[in-house]
């Protein structure tokens, strides 16, 4: 199943992933076989610790190389319209608080609530897609319900 990804997105994970390869893969098969060389591997925390962060560190290659595999790479650039959609940067009013606050709605991997980038998938911009600006929205949390007016859909 293909998943949509911004093109920033798509390069910070290409940048995440060569960095696991370049630099990290390495670095912790040094200290595995560093930590070998202190004889008894059974009572060695080191080696332990090394080969648990070597578990980690191949887990999130492959990780991020289905993530690449199965990006639908969107350019948001190029977008446009009224309505929110994905890669839309969407500012919305709280009608309880009578605050703005601004979110881009982007793929599952590069969701980043303190960026203000939020999942398509989540439940905030699952109620925003297909809505414009001046359209109110009611979104159903577990600390209750809150009451958004859409001030603006842009793409940038």
């Amino acid at each position: 199943m293909r998943e949509p990804i911004t093109i920033q997105g798509y390069e910070k994970l290409k940048r995440e992933l060569e960095h696991l390869k370049v630099v990290e893969r390495p670095a912790v098969i040094e200290a595995i076989a560093e930590a070998r060389s202190h004889g008894d591997l059974s009572e060695n925390a080191e080696y332990d610790a090394a080969k648990d962060r070597q578990g980690h560190i191949e887990g999130r290659i492959r990780e991020i190389e289905t993530k690449i595999a199965t990006a639908d790479i969107i350019d948001v650039t190029t977008l446009s319209g009224d309505r929110v959609t994905f890669g839309a940067t969407v500012t919305l009013l709280d009608m309880d608080t009578e605050k703005k606050v601004t979110y881009q709605i982007v793929g599952v991997a590069e969701a980043d609530l303190n960026a203000n980038r939020i999942s398509v998938r989540s439940p905030m911009a699952r109620a925003l897609i297909g809505k414009s600006a001046g359209d109110d929205v009611t979104l159903v949390a577990p600390g209750g319900t809150r009451e958004y007016e859409i001030q603006a859909v842009t793409f940038h």
